[in-house]
């Protein structure tokens, strides 16, 4: 997970992309509050941890859509699929039913994970950054 050396914490970044955590110091929480939470999902504006400023542009968020309607098409095509082949029917209502249902109970996943993947991966530019994950980064910088 992380090792702790010269007061520089290593976080991989698959935890802390499945966690949410900061692309820049992998340390401080992306989200407010929890993805099934009962309240809708908050982003911080910046990291809690480094300062680091999420939302880099205004309207920035908006190609978070196009990476959110990729997953919605593949968790949709593969539980089409997956239904097609444990039940073998081919009424469309029970593909409607299923389809629209899962894409309502997925919908937290995508919202949050869209915007990990644009942040961790679709980004130039933002890289982690060793320094900031340091105890004391918030008084050096």
């Amino acid at each position: 997970m992380y090792t702790l050396a010269d007061n520089t914490m290593k976080i991989s970044q698959t935890y802390a992309a499945v966690n949410a955590k900061c692309p820049k110091c992998r340390r401080g929480d992306m989200f407010a509050n929890g993805m099934y939470s009962l309240s809708s999902q908050k982003m911080n504006e910046t990291c809690p941890h480094c300062g680091f400023k999420f939302e880099i542009e205004p309207g920035y968020f908006y190609v978070a859509m196009f990476v959110s309607y990729a997953f919605n098409i593949a968790q949709m095509v593969t539980l089409a699929v997956g239904l097609y082949i444990l039940t073998g029917s081919k009424n469309p209502w029970i593909y409607v039913a299923v389809l629209l249902s899962s894409a309502v109970v997925l919908s937290p996943f995508n919202f949050r994970y869209s915007r990990v993947v644009l942040l961790y991966w679709l980004t130039p530019g933002v890289h982690y950054d060793p320094n900031r994950s340091k105890d004391d980064y918030k008084r050096i910088g």
